[in-house]
């Protein structure tokens, strides 16, 4: 095993293809959490529309009276 570990470390192609190997793998393990990272963000902008969007119609309830809301949610209901 020794010998072979420094055939390894003694012989410049090897570890310029070990080199590369592992430079690729870093790469794409970097690659994959960026990937994470925008699509974390795009959920969070999504949700934070809904959520204005969600206090958008909370706040047109709360500005009518409550005869024209339940007006309103009947027409919402299913009997």
């Amino acid at each position: 095993m020794t010998a072979f570990l420094s055939f390894l470390s003694g012989n410049p192609a090897t570890l310029g293809v070990v080199a590369s190997l592992i430079a690729a793998l870093g790469w794409g393990f970097h690659q994959r959490l960026a990937g994470a990272r925008v699509e974390r963000a795009r959920q969070a902008a999504s949700e934070a529309a809904a959520r204005d969007i969600a206090g958008q119609v909370d706040n047109d309830i709360g500005a009518l009276p409550a005869d024209a809301v339940r007006k309103e949610l009947k027409s919402w209901a299913r009997d």
